[in-house]
């Protein structure tokens, strides 16, 4: 669809046209400006393919240029480094020469959506030297000289030192092999299923998660309180206010004393505004993030065994070991033993309980997330969500190997959209921008004229340039800054009454113009879930009666009443059955009860402590004494269907599956009506 847009936009083939055009000139102007960073080995992509994708330009600080700049600071009277905070590109260009990324100390980041946004950032070094003494780690160590893994083909030898950048909260090192800057703080994506569990199943030694400490970094989301003076600083530096600055300076000189002090009082209050709730916002935030970072975990070595750990010494390879409920995850992680019940309601906003299952051990050299059909997402536990119950497997405990840590996780992602919301190029904008070019160029046109009407005069010369500066403060507004401010911190306050809370709230001048407004149906235009009407069961003859369950009647044992009482994905937790909502649904019309076997539950096959279903006392003429859930496959948008395997007791084993009527009807004999093996 938003292909189509910008075909229909461009206008078809004249559109693409115009397109081609503006790019040429785009790569001639950067050309100029930039040299031949275009050729090999000068110019690179960072998170290539996803959504924050940039490119990355190196350059070699040069000790004439960076006095020059210096002193071009000191006779311009603050005015270079002004320029230079509001355009990073040109402070890069004034103070380096372009070179290779491998030789660069500075890299130049360019964004590569349509607004083409740059960064600088500092190439930094991580010495790995400090580990020498402690476990005697040399460039022949063999976890060095193992350069299967990432972490080892960052590392320079034979000084055992890391390059590496920060980028919007996460760290990207220098890759010796491929050349080139790649994201670190997780598990690389070409890993098999048998590799994870071979290579991190029985966790990583002391000196593993040493060096990946020291490579990948602290696993916390930490985001510091911004000091008000950065605040006001970073306001008080806006163009806008640079302009106001000089409009009071020139009204003052000609004697405008109260329009000007009217201006600054305005301009005082606006700043003052703006700085008192972005620091709300960032202590909000940063209380929001805190307590991540102080979680004991218990992280399983290698040679170490079991031991507790503060969730900031987490790295990506530890095996955690999940004990009792309501376990707040550090990380994320893969699930290779056992099963978990997760709460995911910070990341999708409904607190249904996710039933995660192992990552099976497939021997097949396919990454682990392409390996199934099935969304690999059921075996990872994400960070920020709550394990309400873990069950152990044979082994008895539940066991995860970190996947991600720190901003790379899935809380932080969510952390990292606040702190850099992605520019939106909203039409109030550009129309805002075209209106002041338009006012620019009325107030040239208007100084032009003066500067001629006033020499032609005979005027003073200082008089002429007062004239001429002050036709610009009067056709440019200096007070629209403070107004649009004013307005829009006035608009959140009334929507903060409301409990409307907004992120960006820039674009809240954009709500007048919205004429479609969308959200999602049930819980938001309708109540929260479903009541059960009706079943229709069938047989090989075809269907059968419609059951209503609004008469009180129960369903009459057959396949039906088995598989609306075993084949969901409902927990019990403190006595009390939690889950889906159509599945609660589904299974109280059963009138079916629901109970944890003890350890003196004594049946072949079936393991202590399994899922097991009952019918009620008042039923009638239900041949089995209950229902234990063996096996269950949850729920895959992907597959479509889900699966149970199940075992009556005193009776035979059975599979139950429910989902897309075409999906489970491809598991079926249409000769017979029945299903086959699984």
């Amino acid at each position: 669809m938003q292909s189509l847009i910008q075909l229909a936009s461009c206008g078809g083939s004249a559109g693409w046209s115009r397109r081609l055009l503006l790019r040429k000139a785009r790569e001639k102007w950067n050309h100029f400006f930039m040299g031949d960073h275009f050729e090999k080995g000068q110019h690179a992509l960072l998170n290539e393919g996803e959504e924050n994708e940039m490119e990355l330009f190196g350059y070699r600080t040069q000790g004439c240029r960076k006095t020059l700049c210096l002193a071009g600071s000191i006779f311009s009277f603050g005015i270079l480094p002004l320029v230079f905070y509001w355009r990073p590109a040109w402070h890069v260009w004034a103070n380096c020469v372009p070179c290779s990324l491998q030789e660069a100390d500075v890299v130049l980041l360019r964004t590569t959506d349509e607004f083409h946004t740059y960064s600088w950032k500092k190439v930094m070094w991580i010495y790995l030297s400090s580990l020498n003494s402690t476990f005697g780690v040399t460039p022949d160590h063999p976890l060095i000289t193992d350069e299967e893994d990432i972490i080892n083909r960052v590392i320079r030898k034979p000084d055992l030192k890391v390059r590496c950048i920060k980028v919007q909260k996460i760290r990207y090192v220098w890759n010796n092999l491929e050349g080139q800057f790649q994201k670190i703080g997780s598990l690389e994506d070409w890993l098999s299923s048998a590799k994870i569990h071979l290579k991190f199943g029985s966790g990583l030694t002391r000196e593993e998660q040493e060096i990946r400490r020291l490579i990948c970094g602290p696993n916390t989301i930490d985001v510091e309180i911004t000091p008000i003076w950065k605040l006001l600083i970073k306001e008080v530096l806006n163009p806008f206010y640079i302009f106001q600055l000089f409009s009071v300076c020139l009204w003052f000189s000609e004697d405008y004393k109260e329009y000007a002090f009217a201006i600054i009082i305005m301009s005082i209050m606006s700043i003052a505004l703006t700085v008192y709730d972005l620091r709300e916002q960032s202590v909000k935030l940063h209380h929001l993030v805190e307590s991540h970072n102080s979680i004991t975990v218990s992280v399983c070595g290698r040679r170490a065994g079991v031991q507790e750990l503060e969730s900031r010494f987490l790295v990506p390879g530890d095996l955690l070991i999940l004990t009792g409920n309501k376990v707040q995850m550090p990380c994320d992680a893969i699930l290779i033993d056992g099963s978990c019940v997760v709460d995911e309601g910070m990341l999708t906003g409904e607190s249904i309980p996710v039933t995660k299952t192992p990552l099976p051990k497939m021997e097949s050299s396919m990454p682990w997330k392409t390996q199934s059909e099935a969304d690999y997402k059921r075996h990872v536990l994400f960070c920020g969500t709550e394990v309400i119950q873990a069950k152990g497997a044979c082994s008895g405990t539940v066991r995860a190997v970190v996947l991600q840590t720190g901003f790379n996780t899935a809380k932080g992602d969510l952390v990292r959209s606040i702190l850099y919301p992605k520019p939106m190029n909203f039409k109030l904008y550009r129309d805002a921008i075209r209106f002041l070019l338009c006012l620019v160029g009325t107030a040239t046109i208007g100084m032009i004229y003066t500067l001629c009407v006033y020499v032609l005069s005979g005027e003073p010369p200082e008089e002429v340039v007062k004239k001429a500066l002050d036709v610009i403060t009067i056709a440019v507004p200096p007070a629209l800054p403070a107004a649009l401010t004013t307005g829009i911190i006035y608009a959140q306050k009334r929507l903060k009454k409301r409990g409307i809370f907004c992120i960006s709230p820039q674009r809240i001048n954009v709500c007048g113009q919205l004429n479609l407004v969308c959200f999602d149906k049930t819980g938001t235009l309708t109540r929260d879930g479903l009541d059960l009407w009706g079943a229709v069961p069938c047989d090989r003859s075809g269907f059968q009666e419609v059951h209503s369950f609004v008469s009180g009647r129960s369903l009459p044992w057959g396949p039906l009443c088995a598989a609306m009482a075993s084949c969901h994905s409902l927990i019990l937790l403190d006595g009390t059955i939690q889950g889906d909502p159509l599945d609660l649904k589904m299974f109280e019309a059963t009138t079916w009860e629901m109970a944890v076997s003890g350890d003196d539950f004594h049946i072949k096959g079936v393991p202590a402590h399994a899922m097991v279903v009952k019918p009620c006392k008042t039923a009638s003429q239900v041949p089995v004494e209950g229902i234990a859930i063996l096996h269950l496959f949850p729920f895959s948008s992907a597959l479509q269907r889900m699966t149970v395997i199940v075992q009556e007791m005193g009776g035979d084993r059975l599979a139950f599956m429910k989902g897309a009527p075409e999906r489970v009807a491809s598991f079926c004999q249409p000769e017979t009506g029945k299903r086959i093996d699984l």
